[in-house]
């Protein structure tokens, strides 16, 4: 699905696991655990895949375009570890419009359309000999989840994020309160001779 005009290059690499947020706003919106695994379409797991992570905070918005967020805040890139997984702890993302005032509201007000996205969390997925997986998934009770007006809810891409409050697993992830997690799974495709890249050649944002 859509990769959007935020990403940014550059973000903190780890293994396995990272934390992608700050703390800044930890008092004021639930703890999130996104954890899947990378495997090919035939289920074998894939060591080492580069998974790049990016979404907004609680006010809808971005690290780097939004100065008063902390450098690379929720922007992480984790390799999975040798059991083709990876762990991210973050921040629950909101859904956010459009800026009232831009083009693009400018354009859908013309059109009768509303300027909002649900709640949502941005992937690009690539390994060595792989077609690299531009995607995202859209989090699942959010309003706008079936009404994105950039139309990029797709069947097999609306993730539940499932609420934790057993204290043992609580504990064991470090923290003090209950938390959500989500599953969110990737296959990769092998690369094909001659097929077209899988690789957009844009101008991006680097840090």
């Amino acid at each position: 699905t859509i990769e959007g005009p935020l990403y940014v290059a550059g973000a903190p690499e780890s293994v396995g696991f990272s934390r992608m947020d700050d703390g800044s706003e930890s008092d004021k919106i639930d703890t999130l655990f996104i954890e899947g695994t990378v495997t090919d379409t035939d289920g074998n797991l894939i060591p080492n895949a580069k998974v790049e992570i990016w979404h907004a905070n609680s006010l809808g918005n971005y690290s780097f375009f939004d100065k008063s967020q902390s450098d690379f805040n929720l922007r992480r890139s984790i390799l999975t570890d040798s059991n083709g997984q990876y762990v991210a702890q973050t921040t629950m993302p909101v859904g956010y419009g459009c800026p009232p005032q831009g083009t693009t509201q400018f354009v859908l007000n013309k059109l009768g359309r509303h300027g909002n996205r649900p709640s949502h969390v941005h992937y690009f997925v690539s390994a060595p000999g792989y077609r690299k997986l531009t995607t995202q998934f859209n989090i699942e009770g959010d309003q706008y989840l079936w009404d994105d007006f950039a139309f990029a809810t797709r069947e097999g891409l609306v993730a539940t994020a499932i609420d934790i409050s057993d204290e043992a697993e609580i504990a064991r992830r470090g923290l003090n309160k209950p938390f959500k997690r989500i599953s969110f799974n990737v296959a990769l495709v092998k690369e094909q001779p001659k097929a077209p890249s899988t690789e957009v050649d844009r101008r991006r944002a680097s840090a």
